[in-house]
Formats: C-alpha cells, structure tokens, sequence
C-alpha cells in the first residue's frame, strides 16, 4: 500500500522538537531567550499533545528547568534547532508509520550552517519512534514542503531546483521523488521564498514554502501577502496570489486563497528587511500556534486561524526570537501523526 503524509490537521501521536544548544545561531544572550521562545511554544504545544524535545549532551538539566516536567526529553548530539528540517518526514500506509529521511546537507551548505549531527536526527527520531526510515536521495526539509493530504504538495523552485541542493535534478525528478516518499501527485511550484530568507539577510533557508504558503483544509491555502508597496515581498506576494487562485489541486477543486497580511514591521533594528509571517503556524491537535510579533495585526490573523480552525483553541506566541534565529513556529517544530 502506498505511504503518504497526512495534512497537519490530521491526528498527531505528538510532536518532537530540539533545543537550542550553542552555535553560530544561537550565542550569549541570544541563547537563553531562544530557550526562552523554544520553551513557550513547547509548552503552548504540550497543552493539546505530548512533545518530546531532542536536547544536546549535558543540557538536559537547564531544558527541564525551562520546560517543566511535561515535556518529554531525549539527549542526542546536535548541530542546531529546527526540527521541521531535520527531523524525519513521517508517513502511514493507513495501518502503519514510517519516517522519511531526506538528505541534510544544512539549507544549501550555507557558509554559517554546520550539519554533521543534523544529518543524523532524522534516523535518530525515527528509532526513537520505533518506525522504520524511507531514505531518499534528494537534499530537501520539512520547512520546502506542505501538503494537503489528498494529493497536493507545494514547494519552491529555489529549494528543491537550487543548485545548493540538487544541481542536476530537473523538476520532473524532483516531482518523481517527492510523489514517491509523500503519496501526492500534483505539485504546486512557488518561484520563491521571502527576501528575507536569502543571504545577506541573516540565517535563511534560501526560500521554505511554509512561511510563505500553506493549505489549511483540503482545497484551501492561506498566504503570504505584503501590504507595504516599499518591501521588496510586496509585488512577490501579490503574485503569489494571483498564481495560487488560478491553480487546482490533485482532487481538481480550484483553490480556495486565505490571503493573510504581514505584521506592521517591516525592518529589524539593523535596518533588514524581516519576512515576519503567520503563515508559519502549527497546527496539533486542538490548536493553533501561531507566531505573534507584539504588533497590531496579530489579533487580525488570530481571528483568521479561528475562522479557518473553528474547533481548535489558537494560541499567540511572540516569535521575534525565533525569526532571528532564522524562522518561525513552524520551523521548530515536527508532528507524528497518529495512527
């Protein structure tokens, strides 16, 4: 029988995530509030599911202390803290769970990026689970992909065609792999990420689907969209739109486009363009993490989540420190569905 990924808003067994240990990322102060934002959003989860966090050798003690004793914790080495990217994929055949491991090879061997224990968490996660792996030979993360569970994924070209991940791979290999590891059939190919996902903007992805596009119900996708005509995201996301709203999904059904504006802030303290999102919220069971920024449209895309998720509880958690680090709510986090 063939495996395929379930929509988020399927059933979960719980959700993994890792804590930030120190590294290029995450120093000095920079490291007790990133430990401070893992913890909220840990312990936001925890109230609708069991989380396991993956902690670093010797760093168990402080993470307990900041977490609480509900939060399951396992010690493995790592290199950093985004377990949507390096936490396995996980996928059912209806009966059982397996763990799909993609090729880590840190968001395009980016010159901050070091991935030596990374590259192993996906396999680590799996055993942890007790699920057998599907490894796959294409370089990808859980942050380049989003599925709606009956049949459509999203990507952008920038992640799986970029030549920092896969040089040689065309779309119609990359579309063969990922239909074969997720169970889909149609992909919907976004150009690109947000700008301030690219270098020289800070620790990006070099452009992850999940904080610019995301299906929240079968034929309905919420996005990206930039108010301010003087960021550069502006004339991107309108066109995001327009692309979205013109497309069908595996099942035929033309999409239904959630359009949810950017927060207020358009530039960090050092002058960057921030590509600050809601759409990298999580969704488990009961409830909505959404990322909220202390800025006046959080309330605005709170109550959209309410309408798209009416039987779910969501819950604002301020991911400034996340998103300097690199991402978002999203990011840090990776559901086991349930079985």
């Amino acid at each position: 029988m063939t495996f395929r990924m379930p929509p988020e808003w399927a059933p979960h067994e719980r959700t993994w995530m890792a804590w930030p240990g120190p590294n290029v990322t995450f120093t000095g102060d920079d490291l007790a509030e990133s430990r401070r934002a893992w913890a909220l959003v840990a312990r936001a989860v925890r109230r609708f599911e069991p989380v396991t966090m993956v902690v670093g050798p010797g760093q168990a003690e402080g993470a307990r202390a900041a977490l609480g004793p509900d939060i399951d914790l396992v010690e493995r080495e790592l290199d950093d803290a985004w377990m949507r990217d390096i936490g396995p994929t996980f996928v059912t055949d209806g009966s059982q769970l397996a763990a799909v491991d993609w090729v880590f090879n840190g968001w395009g061997a980016q010159d901050w990026a070091t991935w030596e224990h990374d590259a192993k968490i996906a396999r680590h996660v799996a055993d942890l689970a007790g699920v057998p792996v599907h490894s796959s030979p294409l370089v990808n993360e859980g942050g380049g992909i989003h599925v709606d569970g009956e049949g459509t994924v999203l990507l952008t070209e920038t992640v799986q065609l970029g030549k920092e991940r896969n040089p040689g791979w065309t779309k119609d290999m990359v579309e063969a792999e990922i239909h074969s590891r997720l169970g889909t059939t149609k992909a919907i190919w976004l150009k690109c990420g947000l700008t301030g996902d690219y270098p020289p903007h800070g620790f990006g992805t070099l452009g992850h689907v999940d904080i610019v596009a995301a299906f929240a119900g079968p034929g309905v996708v919420v996005v990206h969209t930039q108010p301010d005509p003087s960021h550069p995201d502006h004339e991107l996301c309108r066109e995001n739109v327009e692309m979205l709203r013109s497309r069908t999904d595996a099942r035929g059904r033309r999409l239904e486009v959630v359009e949810v504006a950017a927060p207020t802030v358009v530039r960090d303290e050092d002058g960057q363009w921030v590509d600050y999102s809601y759409i990298n919220h999580y969704v488990c069971n009961g409830g909505v993490v959404l990322c909220g920024f202390d800025d006046p449209r959080d309330e605005i895309a709170a109550g959209i989540f309410r309408r798209l998720y009416p039987e779910r509880t969501v819950t604002l958690v301020d991911a400034r420190t996340i998103f300097a680090g690199g991402g978002g709510i999203h990011c840090i986090t990776q559901q086991q569905p349930r079985v």
